[in-house]
């Protein structure tokens, strides 16, 4: 990384650091909205949330490459803001769209979310949000003054189908929409399972089991050292695909987010025996956070059959 990303991410971790401890993670979970709408304002304070934006409206003019250092660092701490929907749809707006959203984006004052309709399904817009980038058939449009019905709950985000809603057209390729959100959540579960490695290696180096710490056991060293394994994999593929996003290398990166994010955290739930299980320790929300965005990208085998009808 170059100086001012290193900056970047510097910056993004203390943030997140100062507002995701377990407790705080807890009670935004029991709230209704289920996010954070103080550390919200903290990133737009701090100008992460118009990384995206033009410098002419308002933000830091910088591409999809610091939007997934900033989301690796959201996957890593959990944090419960829509951050990933919001610098993915502000990355593919255009025209007076652009003028009239980007600048409220960068301020923190609206958020924004995408559903990209993968494989032909309909999909879901996930929350809290003011306007979305919907795909719609062979064409992609901003749809906005949005009524919106709540058909999923989980304990870190709700989802949303579009009742009514205005829209405007947007003059991006389906296929943009499509490549852009799947890196993105790519990003994110980049920083979900290296974070999750990482406090597995910590947990198993002070757990004892027979007079020994449970790092000294073969079983557990090799199992972690798959782990991370997978993780090197994941960020070199993702680092192929922001590079050039080509459709095979957003394929591949989307195969191993999906496949072995969800191998590491049952690896680090299995490490952590009965914590695992625990849903007042804060490791289990790794698990759901992978399995979330697992179906919200399909799961590994439909990465295959893309990759596969591509290769045909």
């Amino acid at each position: 990384m170059t100086p001012e990303q290193e900056a970047l991410v510097g910056l993004a971790a203390e943030i997140f650091a100062g507002r995701t401890s377990n407790e705080q993670l807890a009670a935004v979970e029991r709230s209704e909205g289920r996010w954070d709408a103080s550390l919200w304002k903290e990133l737009a304070e701090a100008g992460l949330l118009g990384l995206g934006v033009p410098e002419e409206l308002g933000g830091a003019g910088l591409g999809l490459l610091e939007v997934c250092l900033l989301l690796e660092q959201q996957g890593r701490f959990l944090a419960p803001v829509p951050l990933w929907e919001t610098l993915s749809a502000a990355l593919l707006l255009d025209g007076p769209s652009a003028k009239e959203w980007l600048p409220r984006v960068a301020a923190g004052e609206v958020r924004l979310s995408v559903s990209p309709a993968f494989d032909g399904s309909d999909g879901l817009v996930t929350g809290p949000f003011d306007a979305a980038v919907v795909v719609d058939g062979s064409s992609v449009v901003l749809a906005t003054a949005v009524e919106a019905a709540a058909v999923e709950t989980t304990t870190h985000a709700l989802a949303y189908d579009i009742v009514t809603a205005e829209s405007a057209a947007l003059d991006v390729p389906v296929e943009r929409v499509q490549d852009v959100v799947r890196v993105a959540l790519s990003a994110v579960q980049l920083g979900v399972a290296e974070a999750g490695v990482r406090e597995a290696a910590a947990h198993l180096s002070q757990r004892e089991q027979f007079g020994r710490a449970l790092g000294t056991f073969q079983a557990t060293q090799q199992q972690l050292g798959d782990a991370y394994c997978d993780v090197q994999a994941m960020r070199a593929t993702l680092g192929q695909a922001v590079f050039t996003m080509a459709r095979r290398d957003v394929d591949v990166a989307t195969w191993w987010a999906t496949d072995a994010g969800e191998r590491i955290q049952h690896a680090v739930q299995h490490l952590h025996g009965g914590l695992g299980a625990d849903v007042t320790y804060p490791v289990h929300r790794r698990l759901l956070w992978t399995m979330r965005t697992n179906a919200l990208l399909g799961g590994p085998s439909r990465q295959l059959v893309r990759l596969g009808a591509a290769l045909l």
